[in-house]
C-alpha cells in the first residue's frame, strides 16, 4: 500500500487487489464537518484502523464497539453507567428530582414570552448547573454518582441534541402531540436522541491483553478510540440509522453504560422534565425563522445554539 502522509488512517492490512486510499484521521477534519460519511467508509473498509492523530486505534461497528465497552479486558472506563460507577448505584434522591423539575420550569417561564430565544444558552445550559445547585439544602452533601453527576458539558450537548431532533421535523405539531399524550414516549425519544445524535462521538480504551475484533486484533497495551457516533448508525444494527425515530423497535444506545448510575437516570430525568417545561410554557414554540440546527464538534458534537420563536 502506498505510504500514508501524516495523520492518515493506517488500517491493520490490505488486500493485495484492493487499495484503498487513505482517509484522513480525525483530527484532520474540523468542528464543522459532517463525519458521518467518514464513519461509513471505516465501519465498511477499515473495522479496525490506526490513527496517528490520536494515537488510538478505532472501532467503529456497532458490534465491536459495544462489545469493547462491556469488554473488561478493555479497561479506564469513563462513561457513566460503566462498571466504574458501581459504587454509586441507586436511584435519583427525590429531593434532586425536584429541583429538576423546579429548575426545568423556571427556565422555561422565563424565556416562554420572548419574541426570540436560544435554548443552549438559556436552558440547556442552565438545566444540568440546576440539579447540582439543589444540593446545598435539599439534597445529600454528596450528590449521586459523584463525579459523573459532575459532568455537566455531557448532559448540555446531549440536551440540545435531544430538543434539535424532536423540534427539527416536519410533522412538528404531530410529534408534539404525540410527546405530550404517550406515556414512556419522551423517555423512548430521550434514547433515540442519544443513538442518533450522541454528545460523546469517542470514548477511549486501553487494553490490558491483545482483544480479537472483526477487523483483526487489537494489540495489547493499546489505546482503543470507540466510535460512539459510527456505531450508532451502523446499518447492520438499526433500520434506516439516519432517521430519528420515535417508534423505533430496534434501540440501542451507547453514551451510557448499562450501570444503574444514578447520573443516567438524572440526564434522562432533565430531558423528560424540560421537554414537558418547555411544551407547557410554550405550547406553539417553533425554530425562529430561517433557522435550523447545525451540530459541530469531532470529539464531542452538538448544536451550538437552537434559536426559537416560543410564541410561535
Amino acid at each position: 500500500m502506498d505510504a500514508a502522509a501524516p495523520g492518515d488512517l493506517i488500517p491493520v492490512q490490505s488486500s493485495a487487489t484492493a487499495r484503498p486510499a487513505p482517509l484522513p484521521g480525525l483530527l484532520s477534519q474540523t468542528r464543522e464537518q459532517d463525519p458521518y460519511e467518514l464513519y461509513r467508509r471505516l465501519r465498511e473498509d477499515h473495522p479496525l484502523v490506526y490513527d496517528p492523530s490520536i494515537g488510538a486505534w478505532l472501532l467503529s461497528r456497532y458490534a465491536d464497539v459495544a462489545a469493547a465497552l462491556r469488554d473488561p479486558r478493555l479497561v479506564d472506563g469513563r462513561r457513566p453507567g460503566d462498571r466504574a460507577c458501581g459504587r454509586h448505584r441507586g436511584a435519583v434522591p427525590q429531593a434532586m428530582q425536584e429541583v429538576v423539575e423546579r429548575t426545568s420550569y423556571v427556565l422555561a417561564h422565563r424565556i416562554a414570552r420572548r419574541e426570540q430565544a436560544d435554548l443552549v444558552e438559556e436552558f440547556c445550559r442552565w438545566l444540568p448547573t440546576g440539579a447540582l445547585g439543589g444540593r446545598g439544602r435539599r439534597a445529600p452533601a454528596v450528590g449521586p454518582a459523584g463525579r459523573c453527576v459532575a459532568q455537566l458539558t455531557v448532559r448540555e450537548m446531549a440536551l440540545a441534541s435531544f430538543f434539535a431532533n424532536v423540534l427539527d421535523h416536519p410533522d412538528h405539531p404531530d410529534r408534539i402531540a404525540a410527546l405530550r399524550s404517550v406515556p414512556g414516549l419522551i423517555g423512548r425519544a430521550w434514547q433515540e436522541s442519544l443513538r442518533r445524535d450522541p454528545p460523546v462521538l469517542v470514548v477511549v480504551r486501553r487494553a490490558s491483553i491483545e482483544v480479537r475484533v472483526s477487523g483483526g486484533t487489537i494489540p495489547a497495551g493499546a489505546t482503543v478510540a470507540c466510535l460512539i457516533g459510527a456505531a450508532g448508525r451502523d446499518p447492520d444494527r438499526f433500520r434506516e440509522p439516519d432517521l430519528f425515530d420515535l417508534t423505533r423497535e430496534d434501540t440501542g444506545q451507547l453514551t451510557y453504560g448499562p450501570g444503574d448510575c444514578p447520573a443516567v437516570e438524572l440526564a434522562a430525568l432533565e430531558a423528560e422534565h424540560g421537554l414537558r417545561a418547555l411544551f407547557g410554557a410554550m405550547p406553539r414554540l417553533r425554530w425562529a425563522d430561517g433557522f435550523r440546527p447545525a451540530a459541530t464538534g469531532l470529539l464531542t458534537r452538538s448544536p451550538r445554539s437552537l434559536l426559537v420563536r416560543p410564541c410561535g
